[in-house]
């Protein structure tokens, strides 16, 4: 039986969405937008069947309703879902980062044809908007499905079913659990980013040449600090106690590692950083992990045009695939690094022997 889909908000993680449970013939799309721009670039481009600006009548000839949308505006959608009166059953989910905000609100969506799973797919892009959306932006990420209470696995599974084109890797996880483990992994690492690159530019005022040393791990560890303000500050609010709790464990840590530079406490440093790595590097080597496990490749390449391609063409003769690409303080005219990434060992085993047999001077870092 066709299922109508209507999808609120068609930016990336909407247009994402929507593209891929489109391109189930057992679908049929709604859009719904207040810009009416991407709406008519997603029904043109066959990412949505139809585009709706009335929300509440869309909503009414719905199966399923995916509230695409920050958490502000979802939370005053899902009030404005109280007003409706649904004739049919209908499984409501959204996509915000913060569950336990929403499924408060959602709790008062008292009708008997109504049940609302909240849902967190943890992907993105950097870049933004409908123009951005891609069917397999969610392939192998982790999908968090978090129900509103226990008796809800026919719909869980209902919802699955419309969201398998997504290729992600369900879990459920309750709202208070999901909150706190996002706030630790996604949401505090924003904070801490955005502090650090505050530091950098105080220090900037006493040392003018900093920026241009401001690459390599810096540059990775606060590259999300670029992230929309506004978004994120959302975010930050409406997960506030935990994001309160985090930064105070946080003070006491540092204030803790602080002792260790203050009193040269060596063995207790080397143990500390130690144990960090470990943790780390056990966060790839773990199948259930978020960070997947790949084998680093350090290539030499000269700034020139080419260079990369060349690589690239050699191991594609071979049919080695690449899982990963980073050039490293690659500088004009001189030379610098590739770190190419693969899944295994031993296509990171044949690479470099295939680079050095053609030139390359190549590493793999133990």
């Amino acid at each position: 039986m066709r299922k109508t889909i209507l999808v609120a908000g068609i930016g990336l993680i909407g247009g994402s969405l929507a593209k891929g449970m489109a391109q189930s013939s057992d679908h049929h799309i709604i859009g719904y937008d207040l810009n009416e721009a991407s709406l008519e670039f997603a029904r043109l481009n066959g990412i949505i069947h139809e585009a709706s600006t009335n929300f509440i009548e869309a909503a009414q000839r719905s199966d399923f309703i995916i509230l695409a949308a920050p958490i502000s505006e979802t939370i005053a959608l899902v009030n404005l879902l109280k007003t409706v009166s649904f004739k049919r059953k209908v499984i409501i989910s959204d996509t915000a980062s913060v569950k336990g905000a929403i499924l408060k609100t959602a709790s008062s969506l008292n009708s008997e044809n109504v049940t609302f799973i909240g849902g967190h797919p943890m992907a993105g892009s950097h870049k933004r908007g409908v123009q951005a959306a891609k069917a397999h932006l969610f392939e192998n990420a982790i999908y968090v499905l978090s129900p509103t209470n226990g008796n809800q696995h026919n719909e869980i599974e209902a919802l699955k079913g419309v969201l398998i084109q997504t290729k992600s890797k369900f879990v459920v996880l309750m709202p208070n659990e999901h909150d706190e483990m996002t706030g630790v992994v996604s949401h505090f690492p924003h904070l801490i980013a955005s502090s650090l690159v505050h530091q950098a530019k105080k220090w900037e005022n006493t040392h003018a040449f900093l920026p241009k040393l401001a690459a390599g791990g810096f540059r990775d560890i606060t590259r999300i600090a670029s992230s929309n303000p506004e978004l994120w500050q959302d975010i930050f609010y409406h997960n506030r106690d935990k994001m309160s709790v985090l930064l105070q464990e946080w003070i006491e840590e540092m204030k803790g590692l602080k002792q260790l530079l203050d009193h040269d406490q060596k063995e207790e440093m080397i143990t500390y950083l130690n144990k960090a790595k470990l943790y780390r590097d056990g966060l790839a080597e773990s199948k259930k992990g978020a960070i997947p496990a790949f084998y680093d490749l350090y290539v030499d390449i000269r700034d020139q045009p080419g260079a990369i391609a060349s690589i690239v063409q050699l191991l594609a003769q071979e049919k080695i695939s690449i899982k990963n690409i980073e050039i490293l303080e690659v500088r004009e005219d001189i030379t610098g690094h590739m770190r190419l990434s693969f899944s295994s060992k031993k296509a990171q085993v044949a690479s470099s022997t295939l680079l050095e047999n053609n030139g390359y001077e190549t590493m793999i870092q133990q």
